[in-house]
């Protein structure tokens, strides 16, 4: 029996060298307006100069990939409890121009949230460098963030059908209707009627009536409600659909 030569490299084509970034898609939402908001960053050097792009920053030496998410974000927004949830790896050959020059691959590793508008400031040391966009009126971005961000908008539409990330952007107290038109807010009008989204919020139990009325106009005072961690706890781990 003939033995491969091991000295024999399995593929002959040169290992590509890569530099490694993050870039952040960082949602919240204007209720005032009804409407899903990302921020974005004014590019001040090429490529894509004075084109908006994700907040961006390349890792360094000894950071990891979860710091470099967190520092770049710090530069430009200042919010706190910020979770940021890495979303996926970005590396087709092409995606950043300065390849053919540099000799590199740009490797991005994306990261999500969802935050409170009302303490989400954005730091002054950008003046009109950095805005809250809405989703529907975001221009052509710099690089593939179009695509980054796509891919983020539908992972934030499936987080919600799933999981409590809606009540990370909520007050402490809340109206059901306040829930409802968050959830209208990122999925359309006709994801669900009110009716049945309070009734199936409502039997989980992990939403407490604080016996607090809110009034809103001439309408009857609505209830105020709490998000309960503790009682949604055991339902970490099973299949639960919030719409």
């Amino acid at each position: 029996m003939m033995l491969a030569d091991s000295s024999k490299p399995v593929n002959e084509k040169t290992l590509a060298n890569f530099k490694v970034g993050v870039d952040n898609v960082i949602f919240s939402v204007d209720a005032a307006k009804n409407s899903l908001l990302v921020l974005l960053v004014m590019r001040e050097r090429e490529p894509f100069r004075h084109q908006w792009n994700l907040p961006r920053t390349l890792v360094r030496q000894g950071e990891s990939l979860e710091e470099a998410a967190y520092r770049t974000l710090a530069d430009k927004i200042r919010v706190q409890n910020l979770y940021l949830e890495q979303l996926y790896s970005f590396g087709n050959p092409g995606r950043d121009p300065r390849e053919s020059v540099e000799g590199v691959r740009y490797l991005s590793v994306s990261h999500f949230a969802l935050v409170r508008l009302d303490l989400a400031e954005l730091t002054p040391r950008w003046p009109g460098k950095i805005a809250w966009h809405p989703i529907e009126q975001v221009p052509q971005l710099a690089f593939d963030h179009n695509n980054i961000l796509e891919y983020g908008y539908r992972r934030l539409r499936a987080k919600l059908e799933y999981s409590p990330v809606a009540f990370d952007v909520l007050p402490e107290v809340f109206t059901l209707s306040d829930l409802y038109q968050l959830y209208t807010t990122v999925l359309g009008e006709n994801f669900s009627d009110y009716s049945n989204f309070r009734s199936r919020l409502l039997k989980y139990g992990f939403l407490c009536d604080t016996g607090m009325k809110a009034s809103r106009g001439a309408g009857r005072p609505a209830s105020l409600f709490r998000f309960d961690a503790e009682a949604f706890a055991e339902f970490k781990d099973k299949p639960l659909l919030f719409i």
